[in-house]
């Protein structure tokens, strides 16, 4: 038997907080690579140990029963699902874990089915059958039916207790075919992730397709021709241990030596620098498309070197993060982030907080509207700052995204109230395993914000959801100016929905009269739309008593105090400029 022969390539896809990344580390346990109960090796990160979810993919081999099971943890939740397409490139099969208490989700079926379209084998394992709620039998029936396999051929295990899960194994090594690859041919690599390494550089995770890579060669890639030798070659048991080869089928990491993570781009084909020229690049797969925005500000000014730094190695570490610098007169200079979602946003955000003790504003998240202008030129806009004059305008469009939500009958009509609250239209419904399927098409700008917390607080944590862009559509997009004392404060500015603009308007103007510090002065406060004002609110002017001083006497003496104080407040109502500190945008954000 060849080396290859005895190699798996396989992932674990399943929904999340379905119980993958206990099972991965009774994997680990029961092929000897840590102690049992040792758990959560893979999610080596705290904030994914904390929230119990896994964000990048994390590679280890496990060696049992003579064969090499090289297995890519996955993510499960939404954000992370450009994660998923990577781990998936690099198999053969894959393992779908369901909850025996909860049944098929939405994210089981999209990993499913990205998985059917890349042809892979498919290991359907129920878990949590430990559990008094479990219902083994009505779940299998789901498994069954999604994936057209008997019954017999469904695995039912406790990743907590590890009861059946060397039966899993032994489904991996049976059901998943062996990588195909000739080790004789010229030198083909899929790039599958990279990370960076103070020590070692930027480090490409690989999965060799044909030839072999060796040690102590020189190697190119063929879409950013950057070309080096490495510094070591090996395989994740999950610690690096270095070999001096990675033969055709086997997945392992390069350690470059590169000082940039901009010449490894994700999908890129590895071959040997003398073979450049007569070697066919491979079919890479989706790229990371930022959805969501962000402005980030440290909250001390002076930070901001520092804040640049961190921006720059989180970047090196997480390829899907975008970033450009920005400015704003209120909070000074800052960074407009891209994320693939609100979740992404959370966990960069607590990483910049944590790993590099930084204090940050973040304004409203935004998403990339398409502004056709009517001299024929397109824009991107993701601020409202960046929107042209509307006489330049001819029309806005919106992205769109095409939703899944499944939820018990008992929620479908609060699910649907809100897919209509959030303008979304309802497309199709479906019964899969006992479930309600809804599809709808919803604004991505409805979905970034709270849209997600909402079906999960509205359904009793039931229901689940997966979407992805689907398209642009036309939309009356406005942008809302925020005037303090009769001038635009740039940095309160936000897009709305023209019907909704007003609604909001008043909202933001509220809130504004509430956290704003009084002035000697009375400020108006209004929100405007094209220079209508559509909301307003009156911040009452602070009175310094100016008679305070008088004991008795005429009384004419007591006018004309307050006569010259009404007289000052008109001048520096005329004249007076609202500052709005800091503190007062946190609170603002906050709300």
């Amino acid at each position: 038997m060849t080396q290859a022969a005895k190699v798996r390539n396989f992932s674990v896809i399943a929904h999340v907080d379905h119980g993958k990344t206990t099972l991965t580390d009774q994997f680990l346990a029961l092929t000897g690579q840590k102690k049992s109960g040792e758990l959560m090796v893979l999610d080596s990160n705290p904030i994914e140990r904390e929230r119990g979810i896994t964000i990048k993919l994390a590679p280890v081999r496990l060696t049992y029963q003579g064969y090499y099971l090289n297995l890519i943890d996955t993510p499960g939740h939404v954000d992370f699902s450009y994660e998923v397409s990577r781990s998936l490139a690099a198999c053969e099969g894959v393992i779908l874990v369901v909850d025996a208490t909860q049944g098929i989700q939405a994210q089981t079926l999209s990993h499913y089915h990205q998985a059917q379209k890349l042809g892979l084998a498919v290991v359907p394992v129920v878990n949590k059958i430990d559990l008094p709620s479990a219902d083994v039998e009505k779940v299998s029936l789901e498994l069954m039916e999604l994936c057209n396999v008997d019954e017999d051929e469904i695995i039912s295990v406790s990743a907590k207790t590890g009861e059946n899960v060397e039966k899993v194994l032994e489904a991996v090594i049976k059901r998943v075919p062996p990588p195909r690859g000739d080790f004789k041919k010229p030198l083909r690599a899929l790039l599958v992730t990279s990370y960076f390494d103070q020590h070692k550089g930027a480090i490409a995770l690989v999965r060799v397709v044909d030839g072999q890579v060796k040690a102590k060669a020189r190697f190119k890639f063929l879409n950013s021709q950057a070309s080096f030798s490495p510094i070591e070659v090996g395989v994740f048991t999950p610690e690096m241990k270095i070999t001096e080869t990675l033969d055709a089928g086997e997945v392992g990491y390069i350690a470059t030596g590169l000082k940039d993570l901009k010449s490894l781009k994700i999908g890129d084909t590895l071959t040997l620098a003398s073979l450049t020229s007569e070697v066919k690049p491979l079919s890479g797969y989706q790229e990371p498309l930022p959805m969501v925005f962000m402005e980030l500000y440290p909250v001390d000014a002076a930070e901001f070197a520092r804040f640049q730094d961190a921006v720059i190695k989180l970047a090196l570490k997480d390829a899907a993060l975008t970033y450009e610098g920005t400015h704003s007169q209120a909070l000074g200079s800052g960074f407009k982030v891209g994320f693939l979602g609100i979740l992404h946003a959370e966990v960069v955000l607590e990483r910049l907080r944590r790993e590099f003790g930084l204090e940050l504003i973040a304004t409203q998240p935004s998403v990339n509207y398409r502004v056709y202008l009517r001299d024929g030129n397109l824009l991107k806009v993701n601020n409202p700052a960046q929107l042209p004059d509307p006489a330049q305008i001819k029309e806005i469009h919106e992205p769109v995204a095409l939703v899944s939500i499944f939820t018990p009958k008992a929620y479908l009509q609060p699910s649907l109230d809100l897919v209509r609250q959030r303008r979304g239209r309802l497309l199709t419904t479906s019964y899969p395993g006992g479930q309600i399927k809804l599809e709808a098409q919803v604004p991505l700008a409805e979905l970034i914000t709270d849209f997600h917390d909402t079906l999960k607080s509205i359904t009793s944590g039931f229901a689940s959801m997966e979407y992805h862009l689907s398209h642009y559509q036309e939309a009356e997009v406005v942008k809302v100016d925020v005037l303090l004392n009769h001038e635009i404060i740039e940095a309160l500015s936000f897009f709305a929905i023209k019907d909704q603009a007003q609604a909001k308007g008043r909202a933001l103007v509220k809130r504004l009269k509430e956290v704003l510090p009084r002035q000697l002065f009375t400020v108006p406060i209004q929100a405007a739309v094209g220079g209508q004002i559509i909301a307003r609110e009156t911040l009452k002017a602070y009175r310094k008593d100016v008679t305070a001083k008088l004991y008795g006497g005429d009384v004419t003496r007591r006018k004309k105090l307050l006569a010259k104080q009404a007289k000052g407040k008109k001048r520096l109502k005329q004249l007076g400029k609202v500052k709005i500190e800091q503190d007062t945008f946190i609170k603002l954000l906050k709300h």
